[in-house]
């Protein structure tokens, strides 16, 4: 462990080769054979590795991901991988970020964890903030706008991103590490942050074998823009295995346990131009901000209709809590000569939510001729005396975050044969069957603006008719069932690859709300007599429940061929499929006919083609790719209702290529250099909207007549939110105990919309590591973050035909020192 942990070799990657390309314990086997027969297959270099598959992958290494800073996320190292582009929200991983693939937002790839799908099951959503300590994994692979034929995945049109956890070494041993950060741009103030770190393994406790190993950390730091948030996390992390016989063979159990505490902050608007109050800042020093804390809520006066002040309802105010955590089991049987059976079982959960501040109102709605309390037209009514003033007439400060709860359970097994060394077949079985709870309790704001419990759903505000209020409440299920088969086959120097999966995918919803609008909103009025409600409202869909289906079939083919000595090309075509979530999902639930307004599952068709070559120093590849994208999902205007709904805007082509070269001249140095450009078509302009008499006046839209239609001018634009190119590089060098890298990335510009209005600049960021490893047990690990400190807008979420939208504010420079110790 010591050499592992504290010089950053790639030992246990050397040692098990085995699992370096795939998710599943089918997949990693799977395709170690096939590797092997191929011949083709060679060590990483430097922490990079290019597998000679069919399908463009790249893996980073704990060579790489142990010179980045202790704590980071995952996402933030992946961002080394062309085609990857990652904007962290914070210097230190623990506060979200998104990111792209191949222009792919981070919902359209699946993210797992030794096979585990770590998207929300709802919304296919990643939090990034969320990831397993970056100490307890062996490699990341990262699988270019293709999934593996058994992933337990319904939303992965862009690709997959796999995160494999280390194995138990074999001798006992103790790593331990404690860091300390700082951000350093002028203006900034002490934003300090803490984090640590300590893992066990047992070493080998049993003749056969049997060890594991157990982690633990714990972080706390100041968000780096303002004066209030905080970021706490604690995770846990074990792994107990065994092997089976020396051929292979093993049974292993791991854990993942994660609890996170950070508020929102950093988000501003941004429109391209003027200087407007919540403006994306201009200077480095507008960064940095202050809000209204601490503060306090005014007392409230008896028989006075006492109106609620700003304190605690600023954004940076809100919380993000999220507890999350799950159990992964892992197998392989040999069950007789060249018969492999694999399982992979799992179990996860979830406790999260986001948001919200919101004003709370003690009198009742009349809706019919009665007096209804609960959610009504977006406001709550609770019919009860709130702030203990004596009077209803008072509206008070109150939170109402959207409260998600879900439990999933996973399985992938597959049954592998080989007919003789140069082919194999396998079939393989995956379920992922989640629960997933959605609600909006409420609570009151303390005096000082502080959210009661973090989980109002814990101890949720009841109203005087004597239910939960609930701005949503409602249940769903995704359940997936799917067969894959697979072939692998050597012809000489060509080998070919053949892959079918077919996926059967249901989602349950059950909406315990009234529906009153195409676009999702809802009135919630709990137990009450819904009579009057009803009749008042003849439009709204009562609450229901509805069950939706897809189903297809998705072929996977592809082929290797040496060419050269080291050197080789490759191609494969997939077909991806996108099933839409929980969000459109419900708002088709306002139509009468499922089939209305029930989207269509994104499609796309892959195509990948390229060249590697791969020596004991070299690892480099350079990749081009074509992918058709159809029934892309968005939210947009619908003429016969008159609103925006979600719907799917048709084909989107996307190209690009994509390429890497690692080289280790000597023992002792390392470079690595990387790019990629991507370039797509939106076909159709989308429909907008019904001019009205301020379009005609104003001519904000090509309108010549009230009541024509117009039309966003989305054909023949690039999808926004993602850059056209990008570049960077890594060096790093090793005197003795002494080794520093240094790596560098140029981000391109992006588009804040569809329509290509608003044009967001590149930029490029440099950090350095730098570790010394004075005793044979102990190093010091320095990182410093975007060194330059350039001021460039993060993390967004790209709109249709948006004109601004809020966007996060690039992390500033920031330090922190690392001490590591282990025996």
């Amino acid at each position: 462990m010591k050499k592992m942990l504290l010089r950053s070799s790639a030992l246990v990657a050397l040692a098990m080769p085995a699992m370096v390309h795939a998710q599943s314990t089918g997949s990693i086997d799977f395709q170690e054979d096939e590797i092997v027969v191929t011949g083709a297959w060679q060590n990483e270099v430097g922490g990079v590795e290019v597998p000679n598959t069919p399908k463009a992958k790249q893996v980073l290494g704990e060579e790489i991901i142990r010179a980045q800073r202790p704590g980071q996320t995952v996402n933030d190292i992946i961002n080394l991988v062309p085609g990857v582009s990652f904007q962290n929200n914070d210097p230190w991983g623990s506060g979200g970020g998104g990111f792209t693939i191949r222009g792919f937002s981070a919902d359209r790839v699946s993210q797992t964890l030794d096979g585990v799908p770590l998207n929300d099951s709802g919304n296919y959503a990643m939090y990034t903030n969320q990831q397993v300590d970056p100490e307890i994994l062996q490699e990341v692979n990262v699988n270019l706008g293709t999934t593996d034929v058994d992933s337990p995945t319904a939303s992965a049109v862009g690709g997959t991103v796999n995160l494999l956890t280390r194995v138990p070494d074999e001798e006992a041993g103790v790593m331990a590490s404690a860091s300390y950060g700082n951000i350093l741009a002028n203006h900034s103030g002490n934003r300090p942050y803490y984090r640590f770190f300590g893992m066990v393994d047992t070493g080998s406790l049993t003749d056969g074998g049997l060890r594991a190993f157990i982690s633990a950390s714990t972080l706390n730091y100041d968000n780096p823009f303002n004066n209030y948030g905080e970021n706490k996390k604690t995770q846990f992390n074990g792994r107990i295995y065994q092997p089976l016989g020396d051929n292979g063979d093993f049974m292993s159990l791991a854990a993942h346990v994660n609890v996170n505490r950070n508020n929102f902050f950093g988000s501003k608007r941004f429109t391209g131009e003027g200087d407007t109050t919540d403006e994306f800042p201009d200077t480095k020093a507008d960064r940095f901000y202050d809000i209204d804390y601490p503060c306090t809520i005014p007392g409230a006066v008896t028989g006075v209709a006492d109106q609620p002040n700003e304190c605690g309802m600023e954004f940076d105010r809100r919380y993000n809590p999220s507890n999350t955590g799950n159990i992964r089991g892992s197998s392989r049987f040999t069950l007789s000569d060249g018969l492999i059976l694999t399982v992979d079982p799992s179990f996860q959960w979830v406790k999260a939510n986001g948001g919200g501040d919101e004003t709370l109102l003690e009198g009742t709605r009349n809706v019919g001729g009665v007096e209804y309390t609960g959610f009504i037209r977006g406001s709550y009514y609770y019919g009860m005396d709130l702030n203990g003033d004596g009077d209803m007439l008072d509206e008070v400060n109150g939170n109402d975050p959207s409260q998600t709860r879900t439990r999933r359970y996973g399985l992938i097994a597959s049954l592998a044969y080989e007919i003789n060394p140069d082919h194999r077949v396998r079939i393989a079985y995956t379920l992922d069957h989640a629960r997933h709870r959605q609600t909006g309790q409420t609570s009151l704001m303390r005096s000082n603006g502080e959210i009661a419990d973090v989980f109002p759903m814990d101890d949720a505000l009841v109203t005087a008719d004597g239910f939960e209020l609930n701005k949503r409440n409602r249940k769903s299920f995704a359940i997936l069932n799917q067969v894959s088969g697979e072939y692998s086959g050597n012809f000489g120097p060509l080998a070919v690859n053949l892959g079918l999966r077919a996926p059967f995918f249901t989602r349950k919803l059950n909406q315990y709300c009234y529906t009153t609008s195409a676009s999702g909103y809802v009135d919630c009025i709990g137990t009450q007599d819904p009579t009057a409600y009803e009749a008042a409202n003849p439009n709204a869909v009562a609450p229901l429940s509805r069950k939706y289906t897809y189903d297809k079939l998705l072929p996977n083919v592809g082929f290797t061929l040496d060419v050269v000595e080291n050197g080789s090309i490759f191609f494969n075509y997939a077909k991806g499929l996108s099933v839409p979530g929980t969000d459109p999902l419900y708002d088709s639930l306002y139509f009468v006919d499922a089939e209305e307004a029930r989207p269509a599952p994104e499609t796309t068709d892959s195509f990948d083609f390229g060249a590697r070559y791969q020596s004991g120093t070299i690892q480099a590849q350079l990749a081009g790719y074509f992918t058709q994208y159809k029934d892309r999902l968005a939210s947009s205007y619908d003429p016969v209702l008159d609103e925006s709904i979600y719907r799917n805007l048709g084909k989107v082509n996307k190209w690009g290529i994509d390429g890497s070269v690692a080289w280790k001249p000597t023992q002792q140095t390392m470079l690595y250099v990387f790019g990629s450009w991507n370039d797509s078509e939106i076909k159709n302009d989308i429909l907008g909207g019904i001019c009205d008499q301020d379009n005609v006046d104003d001519a904000t839209n090509p309108c010549m007549n009230v009541g024509d239609q117009f039309f966003v001018a989305t054909g023949g634009k690039r999808e926004g939110g993602a850059p056209s190119w990008s570049v960077g590089g890594r060096g790093q060098v090793e005197f003795g105990d002494f080794q520093l890298g240094a790596q560098v990335k140029y981000t391109g510009s992006r588009y804040l919309n569809d329509i290509n209005t608003i044009k967001i600049d590149g930029y490029t960021l440099v950090d350095l590591d730098a570790r010394y490893n004075f005793r044979d047990n102990m190093a010091v690990q320095v990182n410093v973050t975007n060194l330059f400190d350039n001021l460039y807008v993060g993390n967004y979420t790209s709109g249709l035909a948006s004109t601004s939208e809020y966007v996060q504010i690039g992390p500033p420079r920031a330090a922190s020192i690392s001490l590591i110790i282990g025996y």
